[in-house]
């Protein structure tokens, strides 16, 4: 509920700052002036900044499901489906967590945790992942995961992206309805919204996405290091993270639907729109700890 609590605050605060910005700028003085309603912008900023984001969140285990065809074992059928219910609920009391939600899926070595609250989250191992690492280093894959669950990572994630979202939504069209109203001054016509205010949005609505992609990106990159740390202090030690991390970058990763990609063990490439750090770098992180 802390998060809850945050989650919505943030959510005010990030529009009281756009507001309040405005106005000393005296940005809302002209631009209401022109026939711009700050408030109802800000408001729609909030819905579509925030709306799609908390709808993902709230659907992130569902959608998990059905993207990557995940089991949940509910019964464990086999002695390795045993050991991983076992190594879930073995780390998810050191770390303080409900039990969470139990997967398996067909596919290349990766694994995930996902779900809006950490006491009743999702993590979820892939066949490959068992069949090509150690069961130490599948150890220290899931205590990666259920670090995630306990940082509560999937809530920051959503945070981070609905700031940026709602930030791209309200400059795009200040700025748009700014350029629309220099590039009208002086005509008669008041019908609304012309082309610059068109071109100009949909222009600033790629290019400060691109930018606010990269920030998210950054964010979950940073999360990883503090997982890959949370791992090491769930088993006792770092070097089966070290391991594990090791023989993943000697594997072809498996691939992940798009918007599961920040929540698996391994990243997309592009180093400024990657959601996790290189493994190398993941593994000096580790041998500084």
């Amino acid at each position: 509920m802390k998060r809850i609590f945050l989650f919505v605050l943030t959510n005010v605060a990030v529009m009281a700052v756009l507001m309040v910005t405005s106005r000393i700028l005296g940005v809302d003085r002209y631009l209401t002036a022109n026939g711009l309603n700050m408030t109802a912008l800000a408001g729609f900023s909030l819905i579509m900044g925030f709306g799609g984001a908390t709808i993902s969140l709230l659907m992130s285990k569902t959608m998990a499901k059905m993207s990557t065809g995940a089991r949940v074992i509910n019964q464990p059928q086999t002695a390795d489906e045993a050991w991983i219910v076992q190594t879930v609920q073995k780390f998810a009391e050191k770390a303080g967590i409900g039990m969470p939600e139990v997967a398996i899926y067909e596919g290349a070595p990766n694994a995930f945790a996902t779900g809006a609250f950490k006491n009743s989250a999702l993590v979820a191992v892939s066949t490959g992942l068992l069949q090509n690492m150690t069961r130490e280093e599948v150890e220290a894959v899931i205590g990666h995961e259920v670090a995630h669950v306990a940082n509560g990572d999937m809530v920051t994630m959503t945070l981070i992206q609905g700031v940026m979202n709602t930030f791209v939504v309200f400059l795009s069209r200040v700025i748009g309805y700014a350029v629309d109203s220099f590039l009208r001054r002086g005509s008669d016509s008041n019908s609304g919204p012309g082309i610059g205010y068109m071109v100009t949005t949909i222009v600033l609505d790629i290019v400060l996405g691109f930018v606010a992609a990269i920030i998210v990106a950054w964010f979950s990159r940073q999360r990883e290091f503090r997982a890959d740390a949370g791992a090491a202090q769930l088993m006792g030690r770092k070097q089966p993270m070290i391991n594990a991390l090791a023989r993943l970058g000697g594997l072809t990763p498996g691939e992940l639907p798009k918007t599961m990609q920040a929540m698996g063990i391994t990243g997309g490439l592009g180093k400024l729109f990657s959601t996790h750090p290189p493994m190398e770098e993941r593994i000096a992180a580790l041998q500084k700890l």
